[in-house]
């Protein structure tokens, strides 16, 4: 085994402990003749594809958390158990992340001072666990919830120049290791290989800026005006959705549209909620048990009016903003009922904003009543018709003609030869950077949802999105810019120096790293020298 140049003893011993899980002190690791062997390196590549793996599974983690309320509802949908799952994900990504990282830098430290690399099995078992657990959470992904990836492309739009600079500085610092290990071995094969991977990669990123795109690569004269932001149900996080406190919640967010859910009664009154099911956002099993699993629609106004719709905020604690509500606050809270049609049309009327609502459950065989009993509330409200905005596709056509001044919003993109929508509403993860530039320059209005970061908000800004529906108002409503915004000259000047730094530092490590491998093979040579003249001494 190789000493431990520019590594103390007690230091090594403690590095080769931990990573090998045995005490070796160097006098042991000596007469056991310990050297890194093949299938040592192999599983220290093993670790470093595992750390990788789960850098991209942390990065996918955080990308998520904008749609990670949706996941909590579905949850709760089918085991009626509510948890916030992110807090589950993040604490189990971070162990893993952490594990990993850690394995890997011991490894560094133990190449650069020269010493073994004898994994234990049980690191081993653990890699082999956390690669196999990191796998099923991207197949699980991809299978129930696709739509995240086009998420994570979204993404890179706004990470992609930073994302290139931290890889850049890893893979620079990478060469210390690498040089010093290639100083070492004497396979000449291997050296070879690795050092042709290693500039490969390097060539790639150096070059990858070719390839990044971003909306916020614009000048400053060129930012489009900032996205309206409609309420998702009011503002959910300050208050509990679908009810008069988060209308007024939003109100004072400055949000422009409130956005909400629909269902009729059993009597014929249109009434706000968004499951088909009570259970999620009142207490209907404490009140009617018997009656809990039926559809919103089966209960009538009176025996709605009886149900609780706000203590559940407090209890479950869907976000957490609600550990910050004032006291006052609270008691609102448990003062609200699930509010009509008629009382909501009122308070937008008096609070001079649009509502934008879906008719559920489309496929219910009264559903051409419940167009006209809403239609009928809408009517008789007095607010101006040009602030309702109608999403339901069913029976569109009969909504135009007994109230042509409702703006009509569409669910899907234009189609070919038909006649420009004037406004749609899309997940964000339909619409691409150049769509949205291309309805903007139509004069079609494009409503996106939902968006609750701050780093997608940044990216739909510098695309030019009219609005985007939130459950975070009270911290979109706080951006006065998006996150970065970067000239293109400027990003330019940023790659060029974050890449000739790279190759000097890279430089650097690999001229003193042979520097220093030179002068311990003098050291070397002398001391062989003496111990032969010392033997030939002692034979004498």
């Amino acid at each position: 085994m190789a000493d431990m140049h520019g590594c103390c003893r007690p230091c090594a011993t403690c590095l080769l402990c931990l990573y090998s899980c045995q005490w070796i002190t160097a006098k042991k690791e000596k007469r056991k003749g310990l050297r890194t062997t093949k299938c040592d390196c192999s599983w220290f590549l093993f670790l470093f594809c595992v750390f990788l793996f789960t850098l991209v599974w942390l990065y996918f983690t955080i990308i998520i958390l904008n749609d990670f309320h949706n996941f909590n509802e579905f949850i709760f949908r089918q085991r009626k158990l509510w948890l916030d799952w992110s807090l589950v994900l993040l604490i189990g990504t971070a162990v893993l992340i952490t594990y990993s990282a850690v394995l890997l830098v011991l490894a560094l430290c133990l190449q650069l001072c020269g010493q073994p690399l004898k994994l234990h099995w049980l690191h081993k078992t653990l890699l082999i666990l956390t690669a196999l657990v990191v796998a099923a959470a991207f197949t699980g992904l991809g299978i129930k919830w696709a739509e995240e990836w086009r998420s994570a492309y979204i993404s890179l739009q706004a990470t992609g120049p930073f994302l290139h600079i931290g890889i850049v500085v890893g893979m620079t610092l990478l060469a210390w290791p690498l040089a010093s290990f290639i100083y070492r071995t004497r396979n000449t094969g291997l050296k070879v290989f690795l050092l042709l991977v290693y500039c490969m990669v390097m060539i790639a990123l150096y070059l990858a800026p070719l390839g990044i795109t971003s909306p916020c690569i614009m000048e400053e004269n060129q930012l489009p005006p900032k996205p309206a932001l409609v309420g998702h149900r009011g503002a959910p996080m300050l208050a509990p959705e679908n009810t008069l406190m988060s209308l007024r919640k939003a109100v004072d967010c400055d949000v422009q549209v409130f956005e909400t859910d629909v269902m009729v009664s059993t009597d014929g009154v249109p009434f706000l909620m968004h499951d088909e099911e009570l259970t999620r956002t009142t207490n209907v099993q404490d009140v009617f048990p018997e009656r809990a699993a039926l559809n919103s629609t089966a209960f009538n106004w009176t025996d709605l009016q009886q149900l609780d719709a706000g203590s559940w905020f407090l209890e479950r604690r869907p976000f957490p903003t609600v550990q910050s509500l004032s006291a006052e606050d609270r008691d609102q809270v448990t003062e609200q009922r699930i509010p009509s049609l008629e009382q909501v049309l009122e308070a937008a009327k008096q609070s001079n904003i649009s509502i934008m609502f879906d008719l559920r459950p489309e496929n219910h065989s009264d559903y051409q009543s419940f167009v006209n009993a809403t239609l009928e509330v809408i009517l008789q409200s007095g607010i101006p018709l040009q602030r309702v905005l109608w999403l339901p596709d069913r029976f569109r056509e009969q909504v135009k003609q007994q109230a042509p001044d409702i703006q009509q919003i569409y669910g899907r993109k234009r189609l070919q030869n038909e006649e420009p929508l004037l406004h749609v509403n899309l997940p964000y993860q339909n619409m691409s950077s150049e769509e949205i530039r291309q309805y903007r320059q139509d004069n079609i209005s494009v409503n996106l949802y939902v968006v609750n970061q701050p780093w997608l908000f940044s990216v739909l800004w510098c695309s030019g999105v009219t609005s985007v529906t939130t459950n975070a108002c009270q911290v979109l409503k706080e951006m006065k810019r998006p996150i970065w915004l970067l000239p293109s000259s400027t990003y330019l000047m940023i790659w060029i120096v974050a890449d000739c730094t790279s190759f000097l530092v890279i430089l650097w490590a690999f001229l003193l790293l042979r520097k220093c491998s030179q002068r311990r093979q003098s050291a070397e040579s002398e001391t062989d020298v003496l111990l032969t003249k010392i033997n030939s001494l002692m034979h004498e």
